[in-house]
């Protein structure tokens, strides 16, 4: 087959693209006003690559007559054919041998939603440099080897979409991307885990230990039996390395992102923020800052986050994931919306499928851009406001002495209350902005004095 460009004539072809050694990459267009035969291969079929199946069967008729797209999906690789995946495509689609998916001449475009890094890098690879468009839900795979593949599409003129990677059925890669485009973003942050979203938001509103809130997320299929990656922070992580890179155009990777997960929260700490009017959220933050010689750097980090109860984002709640977005001439912006789940997804899939089957046929791909090295923030010169919370005696003097510790370190108080404990007190702060270095460098004054017990939570605030 031959891939041809058609203009406006009926019948005037023009060659569209060219491949590795300058082999013609094939896709028929129809010069009679029918739908564009677009064949779909399809890399893993799980949750998400079931519903997208099923999604795509059920869709066809009206993507045909709004987009003049006839999309089907011909050839599926899963690890077992053995499988019934109850999906609407006959039994001899399916094989094992994905890299047949990926060199099949009577396939269009790639659908990768198999995971990981390997072997979904060589395959996508693969297949952009065989001028094919791919589509992906791999967070992983963009957040430690996005740059080289968004460059390999982009020398083959193709796209690589991903809207699904980063928070389900929410789109905003494609905002990012193009919408804000020529935006000044000064700050994107946003809950991106659902499971975590889940588990804080049952211990603010039922009582919930940390402990049966995650048995729950387990129990209702929120959570894997080893939910390391969602409560330590490393699934936000790879989320919002991929954010920063989008949306400041630079080479942000997994290794980049600081993180703290929430598998410390207590009761306790949710009901002190509730009683300073504020929740507390696994935030995951990418934003411009300036380093101490004036040179420009990204902040990209995710842990838990005290958010003032006016703000948009306290009032995402269960798996429900936002993303907030913080810019000069737009101003603040929020996208809401289901983070995960098998059709969710599938529809941000799908999207992106129609996306990047309607460039193909026009001869062109989307681009993100140049991505520029950036420094990368090291989290001792990030800016943040601070909630942190102490047991000392309760004496006179004692106020005083741990004031003058934070004014030692130029770290400013917000806002102080007080509790008796019987012969103690806790004091409870909310700083205004600070370098994380100065905040470390009071707190390990603060547990050498006399007269503090323990120092308790210590977590970052929405604010300054």
């Amino acid at each position: 087959m031959t891939s041809w460009l058609v203009n406006q004539q009926p019948g005037n072809l023009t060659p569209d693209r060219a491949g590795p050694g300058g082999t013609v990459v094939v896709m028929n267009l129809p010069s009679d006003g029918s739908p564009s035969s677009v064949r779909v291969g399809l890399l893993g079929c799980g949750h998400v690559g079931a519903a997208l199946v099923a999604l795509v069967a059920e869709r066809r008729p009206e993507i045909a007559r709004r987009r003049a797209l006839d999309l089907e999906v011909v050839r599926i690789a899963v690890r077992n054919t053995a499988i019934d995946r109850d999906v609407p495509v006959s039994g001899d689609s399916f094989t094992t041998d994905a890299a047949s998916v990926v060199s099949d001449p009577d396939v269009d475009v790639i659908v990768e939603v198999m995971g990981g890094i390997e072997p979904a890098r060589e395959l996508v690879s693969t297949a952009l440099a065989a001028g094919k468009p791919v589509v992906t839900a791999n967070k992983d795979l963009l957040a430690n080897h996005g740059a080289e593949l968004y460059a390999l599409a982009e020398a083959n003129g193709v796209d690589l979409l991903f809207e699904a990677a980063v928070a389900g059925a929410i789109p905003i890669m494609r905002p990012l991307r193009e919408s804000l485009a020529g935006e000044p973003i000064n700050r994107v942050m946003g809950i991106v885990n659902g499971t975590t979203n889940f588990i804080l938001s049952r211990m603010a509103a039922d009582g919930a230990s940390y402990v049966d809130a995650l048995v729950e997320a387990q129990n209702l299929g929120y959570a894997e039996s080893d939910p390391t990656a969602d409560v330590e922070g490393y699934d936000a992580g790879a989320k919002v390395a991929v954010i920063a890179t989008v949306a400041f155009g630079a080479m942000v990777v997994a290794g980049d992102v600081y993180h703290e997960g929430i598998s410390g929260i207590t009761q306790a700490d949710i009901e002190l923020a509730a009683d300073l009017q504020h929740c507390i959220k696994l935030l995951a933050v990418a934003e411009r800052t300036v380093a101490d010689d004036g040179e420009p750097q990204i902040g990209v980090r995710v842990h838990p986050t005290l958010v003032p109860l006016d703000h948009p984002l306290a009032s995402v709640n269960g798996s429900f994931n936002a993303v907030f977005v913080e810019s000069a001439a737009a101003g603040d912006l929020m996208l809401y919306g289901r983070g995960a789940g098998g059709r969710p997804t599938a529809s941000a899939v799908l999207g992106d499928l129609i996306d990047a089957s309607a460039n193909m046929a026009r001869g062109h791909g989307a681009t993100i851009g140049t991505l520029e090295q950036v420094r990368i923030a090291p989290i001792d010169d990030v800016v943040s406001a601070f909630y942190l919370n102490i047991e000392v005696d309760d004496r006179p003097g004692v106020l005083a002495s741990v004031a003058t510790v934070f004014g030692e370190h130029g770290v400013s108080i917000r806002s102080m209350e007080q509790e008796g404990l019987g012969g103690e007190a806790r004091l409870v702060f909310i700083t205004h902005g600070a370098r994380e270095r100065d905040l470390r460098a009071t707190l390990d004054e603060l547990r050498s004095l006399e007269a503090v017990r323990a120092v308790g939570s210590v977590l970052r605030v929405i604010g300054d």
